[in-house]
């Protein structure tokens, strides 16, 4: 016992020294970081200026753009990613706060009024970019009829006639922010938008603006944090028109709960919403008529929809911006169909350790599949019903610790569930209870009273007690089917952003 604890303290010690080491190699990273980026500021600065006056062959132009060009590239050695970003009154360089003292505040003013006059909020670089077309860029930027306010939309439409490869930017939205329902609803129906977009962007080679994604994952983990239970409501809402992009976002959602539960750390945990966000980009190159078939696929049609993963992985291979891709999200695209058992889909490929990644996407893709109504499947199961089922296929199908946190994060009778209660009303789980002694007591939003009369009740916490009697004000008899009982689950939690 003594060797032990004295093991751990001098462990926890030599850790306390190599955290120490490593706290300030970031500090001393993030202040030549943070030097280089206002070093491309004021150069940029000047190139701008002399691009006024001179010709695109102007030797000093053509010095302060080579300077810049190489500068960014460096970049490129240690850092994944070159980009500049305005929010609100602040400005970053690869998420570190860029900060100004009263002799170059001149520079953020510049690069603030230039973002705010075109709506712009991030001028991303990415590893190839050429002296040409950062030249191109800052003769852009500085023409005449650039330098009035003009719409992002419009000022985008000439930034892509221009073809940069190397150059992107981007008009981030305010909706990012914050974690509140309303935030966190608009968050979901621009993830979906966002997906939509890349599905459709094939004249691009697919490229799904990473950075975007990468936000959206951040938002979405922010939201998580302090705002779970509401997320996971949202993933009831089923769209059966766009089938892909909305399991897509419900997966990436329960992927990144499932994520924190088994203590992945925040930068994984943006890896891993990405890989479940692109799980399915494969189905792109199915056929429309073999996606919505409404009945069973014959023995080629199953042959064709079971190439999606290889096609997703090739997919995620044509993307511009492969560098800032987690290289799991390949482990993912082709590996979310592999069983436990060694089988599953495709089945040439044969691998003796599947990603953890993988592990989770397989558990989280399968519920939102089998709780989704699909042309082709008879049974829609409720989302006990959905734990249920998996928990019998533990070890065969899915990894067998790995789901066994995906039921208790789920809880008993997961959120979004309909629930009769021993009072004789019906309601909708709004949130599980934490502590598993309490796992069949969650909290339910009525809305129905107890002659099944339609309300739009409370939220009632069904661990309260009588105080007279301490006997339970209200339990759960059984779940019941909301598709018997015509109610839209969605709308109750909608309901909560008006």
């Amino acid at each position: 016992m003594f060797i032990v604890k004295n093991l751990l303290t001098e462990n926890n010690t030599l850790n306390q020294k190599d955290n120490n080491n490593l706290q300030e190699g970031k500090i001393q990273k993030n202040i030549a970081i943070i030097q280089n980026a206002i070093d491309i500021l004021n150069r940029f600065f000047m190139a701008f200026r002399t691009a006024r006056i001179y010709e695109p062959n102007n030797l000093l132009l053509l010095r302060q753009i080579r300077a810049i060009t190489l500068r960014i590239q460096n970049f490129f050695d240690t850092e994944e990613e070159a980009y500049f970003m305005l929010r609100q009154s602040s400005l970053y360089f690869n998420a570190i706060k860029l900060k100004f003292g009263y002799s170059n505040y001149y520079l953020f003013k510049f690069i603030s009024q230039e973002f705010k006059k075109r709506d712009i909020s991030i001028l991303q670089f990415h590893s190839g970019l050429s002296v040409d077309e950062l030249e191109k860029l800052i003769f852009l930027l500085s023409k005449k009829e650039n330098q009035s306010n003009i719409q992002f939309d419009e000022f985008n439409a000439k930034f892509k006639k221009n073809g940069f490869l190397h150059i992107s930017i981007e008009k981030s939205p305010d909706e990012l922010s914050g974690s509140n329902e309303k935030n966190a609803s608009k968050i979901f129906f621009l993830s979906i938008t966002h997906l939509k977009d890349i599905f459709s962007s094939k004249e691009e080679n697919g490229r799904p603006f990473l950075l975007t994604t990468r936000r959206l994952m951040q938002s979405f983990l922010n939201n998580i944090m302090e705002n779970e239970s509401f997320l996971h409501g949202l993933t009831n809402i089923k769209n059966f028109d766009e089938y892909t992009l909305n399991h897509s976002v419900n997966v990436c959602i329960l992927s990144l709960s499932l994520g924190k539960r088994l203590g992945l750390e925040r930068n994984e945990l943006v890896n891993l919403g990405i890989s479940a966000f692109a799980h399915d980009f494969g189905k792109v190159d199915i056929p429309l008529d073999i996606l919505v078939k409404p009945s069973t696929l014959d023995e080629i049609e199953r042959k064709i929809i079971e190439k999606h993963p290889q096609y997703g992985a090739e997919r995620l291979m044509q993307i511009q911006e492969l560098d800032s891709l987690p290289p799991e999200a390949f482990h993912v695209a082709m590996e979310h169909h592999f069983r436990e058992d060694k089988n599953g889909y495709p089945r040439y490929v044969k691998k003796e350790n599947t990603h953890l990644f993988s592990k989770i996407v397989k558990i989280t893709d399968y519920f939102d599949a089998i709780t989704t109504r699909r042309p082709y499947r008879k049974k829609v199961f409720t989302r006990t019903e959905a734990l249920n089922l998996m928990l019998e296929k533990i070890g065969i199908e899915f990894d067998p610790i790995i789901l066994k946190v995906f039921v208790q994060m789920m809880g008993a009778c997961p959120i979004g569930s309909i629930v009769l209660l021993d009072t004789g009303e019906i309601g909708i789980v709004h949130e599980i209870n934490a502590e598993s002694v309490f796992m069949l007591r969650p909290k339910v939003k009525l809305i129905t009273d107890s002659a099944r009369e339609k309300i739009d009740g409370p939220i009632i916490d069904l661990t309260e007690k009588y105080a007279q009697t301490n006997k339970y004000k209200r339990t759960m008899v059984k779940s019941l089917d909301s598709e018997k009982y015509n109610i839209r689950v969605p709308d109750y939690f909608m309901a909560q952003v008006q």
